[in-house]
């Protein structure tokens, strides 16, 4: 069924929501400034998201203790990589179409940090030791050349209540196992299995 409500063309969005006001755009840098860098090296999360030359989009989550990001100077960022799943999407992303855009997210902080740029890989062995973590290097590292940076407003965590413990359900799974046994048309034990797998990757294999 045909959505007669679908916004085709920009004059069409800007009906709905207004054009920025210069105010607005002042908050935009090309680079990272103090404040900026203040927020990264207090940042123990971040969101990578990329694109495949078809506009496929991916994003992955990106975690370690606070400061795992480096700001190698005002205009690139070098964004280590632990072991993982091997599916390694946001890498053959970046290797076709090196546009990505990172959000930077500090626990209790409704206000984030976005920053887009141009990325490349690098294995060079002094950048992966810079990036180490509990005494092992970096699998590889994304240099990010940074285009724009700019802090992102807090409503959505405001709205979500996302830092509000008496907010948070209990009892919340993701159920990998369950999911990747039902795909197998297989059943419980297959499930435990998935299960012991991955908590077993939690507690030897984060580095």
């Amino acid at each position: 069924m045909s959505d007669p409500h679908v916004i085709r063309t920009v004059e069409a969005l800007r009906e709905v929501i207004d054009a920025p006001n210069e105010r607005i755009k002042v908050k935009l840098f090309d680079q990272v400034d103090d404040y900026a860098r203040a927020f990264i090296a207090r940042a123990p999360l971040a969101f990578l998201a990329t694109a495949d030359a078809d506009g496929r989009m991916d994003v992955s989550p990106k975690g370690d203790a606070p400061g795992f990001v480096i700001v190698e100077d005002a205009n690139t960022l070098l964004v280590p990589d632990r072991p993982g799943n091997h599916l390694a999407y946001g890498f053959l992303n970046i290797l076709s179409r090196p546009q990505v855009a990172l959000i930077f997210v500090v626990p209790g902080v409704t206000e984030t940090l976005r920053i887009n740029g141009r990325a490349t890989i690098t294995k060079d062995p002094r950048v992966l030791d810079r990036l180490a973590a509990h005494g092992k290097p970096a699998v590889l590292a994304t240099r990010i050349h940074v285009e724009e940076c700019f802090f992102h407003c807090g409503k959505a965590f405001i709205r979500s209540s996302a830092w509000q413990p008496e907010t948070w359900q209990a009892g919340v799974k993701a159920n990998i196992g369950k999911q990747i046994a039902a795909r197998m048309a297989e059943g419980e034990e297959m499930a435990a299995a998935v299960e012991a797998n991955l908590e077993k990757s939690y507690r030897e294999t984060l580095y």
